[in-house]
């Protein structure tokens, strides 16, 4: 039998559809998959693809005529080509053309727009659906949203992010509480992209409440975006207790420092950040949107979404509470066991590749 072929296509590339693909990579080749990575340079300098054995080919995030050459060109000989997110599998969908290549798509996250934007993104999730032979989604309402759009083949997978090793210690050594001005004081770490609908102006006026608690907890806010300008000016104008990091070298050792881990957002699929908290044993308070709840279960606080006051009530009942926060911690790691690992989300991707690839064989149980 010949050597399996995959390209995975990543466009803009969230942090957890970059870290997937970098331990999918890495897995199939461990398996005796020819693996080639295209996806814009930056992100290779970020997750180093080329180090899991795969072929690394930089894909500008465009959808210009030299980009969908460039995507073409590295589709050659697959045998399956593999998007990540939308606009990747649009770009993927070009660039193979009439070709008779299979496409898979992985859906990993859900955009919001309004007014001409809103039917733009409709139309690019139409397409994308519909040119994919299966799309993954990596939330139940996801394949929903699929099968919504037109897709021949919607599944749930509910895929795995590996956690950097080592990230637990953190925890009692106190330098990163210590760097951050949190040694007496509680901690809170949120993580995130800093943009429309993931609810960190909800978060800051949580904030405005917490004032009134003694100690005054900090929180933490790690991410970069383009409304971290307006955040900034309300920390500021408002005297808020909140400091935003930008960019944080392993947010897995920062939510291990903290005493509370909050997720505001609209919407998150298999957040990265639920799930480090998790495994880590760090309490975690969350907006009740998108995939969370199947993610955590009852593991985790579950707010409305945008309801200020019941986010800043449940941390400040946490707080309150050690042992409520311990037992979250125990319920967490518990939850977090149950989740599939990395060699589940490989086995689950190789099974469709050889079913796409050897339909009548799988068809007949050969």
């Amino acid at each position: 039998m010949s050597q399996l072929r995959t390209v995975q296509v990543l466009g803009g590339g969230s942090a957890g559809s970059s870290a997937h693909v970098g331990s999918l990579a890495a897995g199939l080749v461990a398996r005796g998959v020819q693996v080639t990575v295209c996806a814009p340079a930056e992100l290779d300098r970020a997750y180093d693809f080329a180090a899991t054995g795969a072929r690394f080919v930089a894909v500008p995030r465009r959808s210009d005529p030299a980009a969908v050459a460039a995507l073409r060109s590295a589709c050659v000989g697959a045998d399956v080509v593999h998007a990540h997110g939308l606009h990747a599998a649009v770009r993927t969908g070009l660039a193979l053309g009439g070709r008779r290549t299979p496409m898979v798509l992985t859906w990993h996250t859900r955009a919001y727009a309004e007014g001409a934007r809103a039917r733009m993104l409709q139309v690019v999730e139409r397409r994308a659906a519909r040119a994919a032979a299966v799309v993954f989604g990596t939330s139940s309402d996801l394949v929903d949203r699929a099968r919504q759009r037109g897709a021949r083949d919607a599944r749930l997978a509910p895929i795995a992010v590996p956690v950097p090793r080592g990230a637990a210690a953190v925890r009692d050594d106190g330098k990163i509480r210590a760097e951050l001005g949190a040694v007496e004081r509680p901690l809170l770490v949120s993580v995130g992209s800093l943009g429309p609908h993931h609810g960190y102006g909800t978060l800051l006026d949580a904030a405005r409440l917490w004032r009134r608690l003694d100690p005054v907890p900090l929180l933490v806010i790690a991410g970069e975006g383009r409304e971290r300008a307006v955040l900034q000016r309300r920390i500021l104008d408002e005297e808020l207790p909140v400091r935003l990091i930008g960019h944080w070298e392993g947010v897995a050792g920062l939510l291990a420092a903290a005493d509370l881990a909050v997720l505001p957002g609209r919407w998150e699929a298999r957040s990265v950040p639920a799930q480090v908290a998790l495994r880590l044993g760090v309490p975690l308070v969350a907006a009740a949107a998108g995939g969370v709840p199947e993610l955590v279960g009852d593991t985790a606080e579950l707010v409305p979404y945008g309801d200020a006051d019941a986010m800043a009530h449940a941390v400040e009942r946490l707080l309150s509470d050690p042992e409520a926060r311990e037992r979250m911690a125990a319920a967490g790691r518990l939850q977090a066991a149950s989740w599939p690992t990395e060699d589940d989300t490989i086995a689950q991707m190789l099974s469709v590749y050889d079913e796409l690839t050897h339909p009548v064989a799988v068809a007949r149980g050969w």
